[in-house]
């Protein structure tokens, strides 16, 4: 594994590279609001792409890399991913398709910029469609307007006892409900099984 570490608006981002030989893809995964890029969701959808001779970047951004728990803006995350993408292009990537996503957070992000970034397909782990509901305080909106602006094959693994909720469906996503909450821990091979059997499909249309 190597670490790269790249400016950005608002400072260092850091990319934990796990190289495939022979890669076919470069998909690069964010972590969640409060969480790492250790987070166990995500190292079974590093494995499973790699088993598909998919390169992973799990990607570190700046607030995190600077000690701070509280996420940045929504304008400052998406600069910083758009920052780690175009270093990567320059190198990295070498013309491969790129992939985005993450878990939570990270996928909001990947939804956001995947028009930018100009990726193929987008993987969302988790996705927090709807805030859960605190007892007093009027409900907070639904997220799906940034899962429906992607144009690309997007694929959704959601728990089926999220307390966010289970997005729709449709178009060009895929959503596969797996057992547990919002963390994924609950059967970490069928998150694996899902991300694997999705990018094998994909992929294979870019042969």
């Amino acid at each position: 594994m190597g670490m790269l570490e790249v400016e950005s608006p608002s400072g260092i981002a850091r990319v934990y590279l796990h190289s495939s030989d022979s890669a076919r893809a470069l998909l690069l995964l964010g972590h969640g609001a409060g969480g790492g890029v250790e987070a166990l969701d995500l190292v079974a959808a590093c494995e499973a792409a790699l088993a598909e001779r998919v390169t992973v970047g799990l990607v570190e951004q700046p607030y995190r890399v600077a000690g701070r728990r509280s996420p940045a803006p929504a304008r400052q995350l998406d600069a910083a991913w758009g920052a780690v993408v175009e270093r990567l292009r320059t190198r990295e990537l070498g013309g491969l398709p790129l992939l985005v996503g993450g878990r939570s957070l990270g996928a909001r992000v990947a939804c956001r910029t995947a028009a930018a970034t100009e990726a193929i397909g987008v993987l969302c782990l988790a996705f927090p469609l709807q805030p859960p509901r605190r007892q007093g305080v009027a409900p907070a909106p639904s997220r799906i307007s940034e899962l429906n602006a992607v144009a690309v094959p997007t694929l959704v693994v959601q728990g089926t006892r999220d307390p966010f909720g289970m997005p729709p469906a449709g178009g060009q996503r895929v959503v596969v409900g797996v057992p547990g909450d919002h963390s994924l821990k609950a059967d970490l091979p069928a998150v694996s099984a899902a991300v694997q059997s999705w990018l094998s499909e994909l992929l294979a249309r870019f042969r």
